[in-house]
């Protein structure tokens, strides 16, 4: 499993899942979108349809019954109940799912500072985890140590 952790320090969440959710869908892959906060899903929500000017990146909130033909799913919990096997941790709290996701990107930014990192030395100590730290420097993201 892939684990990319983002330290958010320019852009909140909304203004980055709607590149990793398309990237996503370029790659032929389903995206769960986690967050225990409604608001910021509300936020992703907007921010998936209005991030570019040509298009939208079709999503739904969990819960509808159209939730299995949802690319991108936005949802409180960690059930991909669209097939997703990429998953975007919006809120900074670790979850896992069973059975794994294939990649995890994990937003942070400087609240959930701490739980990042012990998150990341907690899955240091699992065999089969590929963590990778990228960090925002102006409107880039370099991969940083």
């Amino acid at each position: 499993m892939r684990v990319d952790f983002y330290q958010l320090s320019r852009d909140p969440a909304e203004g980055v899942l709607p590149q990793i959710a398309r990237n996503s869908l370029k790659a032929g892959e389903r995206l769960l979108v986690v967050s225990a906060a409604q608001d910021q899903l509300g936020r992703i929500s907007e921010a998936l349809w209005t991030r570019w000017a040509d298009s939208f990146l079709a999503h739904g909130l969990a819960g509808g019954e159209h939730d299995a033909r949802q690319p991108i799913l936005l949802s409180g919990t960690v059930e991909p109940r669209n097939g997703a096997r990429f998953l975007a941790i919006a809120d900074g709290v670790w979850r896992e799912g069973d059975p794994a996701f294939d990649r995890t990107f994990y937003l942070f930014d400087e609240a959930t500072l701490q739980p990042a990192r012990d998150c990341w030395r907690m899955l240091g100590k699992r065999e089969g985890i590929d963590r990778r730290f990228w960090k925002q420097e102006g409107a880039k993201w370099v991969e940083g140590p």
